[in-house]
């Protein structure tokens, strides 16, 4: 159907032994605390293989150098007529836990075991993914 559009949103929980990535990113002024701790996420570009996408976000928003797990969960929302397709992935890294460089949409950064995770992240959908992926 003409007029059908789809974008491709990715996550990366970035695994290092026990320990998981958070950062604390800028998400609305308009909002109590407008800061909030998430896993990287970004889109990927048209015609980038998801797993690629993923990879390339993480590099940019850490500098860290990772290889592709697997696919933890899936979600999807509309915005008007696009469809929007978000896939959440494990991943790894054996870099050093100090090597993250964050870019200026991120204020600060955790490595935090999987037990922690609801002190950090405070969305209750990704929260219920997590625990239906197993993670923790």
């Amino acid at each position: 159907m003409a007029g059908n559009r789809y974008r491709i949103l990715v996550k990366g929980i970035v695994q290092r032994g026990n320990r998981y990535l958070t950062v604390e990113k800028w998400y609305d002024d308009n909002i109590a605390n407008p800061y909030q701790w998430e896993f990287i996420d970004g889109v990927a570009e048209f015609g980038e293989s998801p797993d690629a996408a993923v990879v390339r976000i993480i590099k940019e928003q850490s500098s860290l150098v990772t290889t592709v797990g697997r696919i933890l969960y899936t979600w999807t929302f509309m915005i008007g007529s696009e469809c929007n397709l978000g896939l959440a992935y494990l991943c790894e890294t054996d870099m050093d836990e100090d090597s993250v460089s964050l870019t200026e949409d991120s204020r600060a950064f955790k490595w935090i075991e999987a037990d922690e995770f609801s002190e950090y992240i405070h969305n209750k959908r990704m929260l219920d993914d997590l625990e239906r992926a197993e993670l923790y």
